[in-house]
């Protein structure tokens, strides 16, 4: 789950996928790399997860929107690296005559999945696959007319391979929607008044040497260039369409807005502490302080802005 760079160290949108997260979500996924490696347990992330993806629901719904407009009448649809399955939920809202399955490495969050589907109503065309999508879809009863994957497909050592598993499971004729990249996500003005101005911009520069590390020890690393429609096309799908999705929460936030940046900024916190600099980090400490005036607690300022970038393709009927 997320940040290419357009992906966010505490993020996810309610993503994940191999290594054990199917992805994320958050920005589809929240990459949380621990204190001194860059594995991911998206299991332990479940909470952080949902939090994004139903703050983020707005744009994913207007990305289900567009992809309806699209792929009108898909009867299957695959959520590739789905996590607790938020999106896998909107997508059964929008697409009332679809079968939904949600795919994860993870069984936690496919659990949290199908729970989410009986309290919703849609379990009776609502299932579940536990698998690594470094190894496809897993089996399908049939192939799917629309694949989604958000932000999971940068958790796989094999990006190219994983795709070719993905097509391999799509119907001819079948659309498949790609979640990467967009750009980092920014909750604090550029001078906070505490520490030096530029914080999130030095924040993303350790990110991204964290996101490169995380790739390379992911088992069966191969470097790809981030041309999403090239490397649709060079596994056989037809690029037909781009498009972004701004996610823009602005100030004053509500309740939720302001305890998805505080869990944002204390994984970043956490996650990335052996890269910023000790005044850095003496700020964070400041903004995640609930009894400093200066915190997210109580600042009139944080908001939540981001883009995310869906790359569509078609597969040859």
């Amino acid at each position: 789950m997320a940040q290419d760079h357009g992906h966010d160290h505490g993020s996810c949108h309610g993503h994940r996928s191999a290594q054990g997260h199917g992805h994320a979500q958050g920005n589809g996924h929240a990459h949380g790399g621990s204190h001194d490696h860059t594995h991911v347990d998206f299991a332990q992330m479940l909470p952080t997860l949902v939090q994004e993806a139903e703050l983020f629901t707005p744009a994913y719904a207007q990305a289900a929107e567009w992809l309806r407009e699209q792929r009108p009448d898909p009867g299957l649809i695959v959520d590739a690296g789905s996590g607790p399955g938020v999106i896998s939920g909107l997508f059964a809202e929008k697409f009332p005559g679809a079968r939904v399955v949600a795919v994860d490495g993870a069984e936690p969050l496919l659990a949290e999945a199908r729970a989410r589907a009986e309290r919703l109503g849609f379990a009776d065309r609502f299932g579940t696959i536990e698998a690594e999508l470094s190894e496809g879809v897993g089996d399908l009863e049939y192939p799917a007319d629309l694949l989604w994957a958000s932000r999971s497909l940068h958790h796989v050592g094999d990006q190219r391979a994983a795709l070719t598993g993905f097509v391999r499971s799509l119907a001819p004729g079948g659309t498949l929607a790609l979640l990467e990249g967009g750009l980092p996500t920014r909750f604090l003005p550029r001078d906070t008044g505490i520490g030096r101005p530029g914080l999130e911009a030095r924040i993303d520069a350790v990110h991204d040497e964290w996101f490169t590390r995380m790739r390379t020890e992911l088992p069966g690393s191969v470097a790809e260039t981030e041309d999403w429609p090239a490397l649709l096309t060079a596994v056989g799908i037809r690029h037909t369409a781009t498009r972004t999705f701004l996610v823009d929460l602005p100030a004053p936030v509500s309740d939720e807005a302001r305890a998805f940046i505080l869990t944002a900024l204390t994984r970043r916190r956490e996650g990335l502490a052996e890269g910023l600099a000790a005044e850095d980090l003496a700020t964070l400490d400041r903004l995640l302080d609930p009894e400093d005036k200066a915190s997210v607690h109580h600042r009139s300022d944080v908001f939540v802005l981001t883009a995310m970038t869906v790359y569509v393709g078609v597969k040859p009927e």
